[in-house]
């Protein structure tokens, strides 16, 4: 078994999914932060409240891996769009504790949000990335992502170091083999 195998097991073995709900809150928000303040997560200046959160999210579609007791990541999905034609698809966020990274933590996380929203019909999963989220990009491309394109200059940075930067977005998404073909 390779180091990286053994980091994906480790993090199989001692974490759990559970669904995400406002008890997670506090400790998501500070990931979700964590993330924020590396300039490569989200445009995002500032993690929403609970309810922000809470009202934008899919409930069924909301997970958080937890070992002994701590949250070690999370994983959402919200609608593209109200139209109905659009109805099986939506956007991902998924967010990695900083001292939980390099765990196998995202996979987990990644494979129960697949598991979730195809047993809820829905056949796309899509987000964008920044193109310096190359760990990212990499756990995506390992989950059955594929890259459709990038937008380029899309929007602007709001806040940190990179305040007023244009950035580029990798746009991915993952289809399902089995629903809405």
């Amino acid at each position: 078994m390779s180091r990286a195998d053994a980091r994906g097991a480790a993090a199989r073995d001692g974490a759990m999914i559970e669904a995400l709900t406002a008890t997670h809150w506090p400790e998501v928000e500070r990931i979700y932060a964590a993330g924020i303040a590396t300039g490569h997560a989200t445009f995002e200046s500032e993690p929403p409240s609970w309810e922000g959160f809470d009202a934008g999210k899919l409930a069924g579609h909301r997970l958080v891996a937890v070992e002994a007791g701590r949250v070690l990541g999370w994983a959402a999905v919200s609608p593209v769009s109200a139209r109905c034609v659009y109805a099986g698809v939506v956007e991902h966020s998924v967010y990695v504790a900083p001292e939980a990274r390099g765990r196998g933590v995202g996979r987990l996380l990644l494979d129960a949000l697949i598991a979730s929203t195809e047993h809820a019909d829905i056949w796309t999963i899509q987000s964008g990335i920044f193109p310096e989220n190359t760990a990212s990009l990499a756990l995506h491309r390992a989950a059955g992502f594929r890259v459709v394109g990038t937008r380029e200059r899309v929007g602007r940075m709001t806040y940190g170091p990179l305040a007023g930067r244009w950035r580029d977005v990798v746009f991915i998404e993952r289809r399902s083999d089995t629903i809405g073909t």
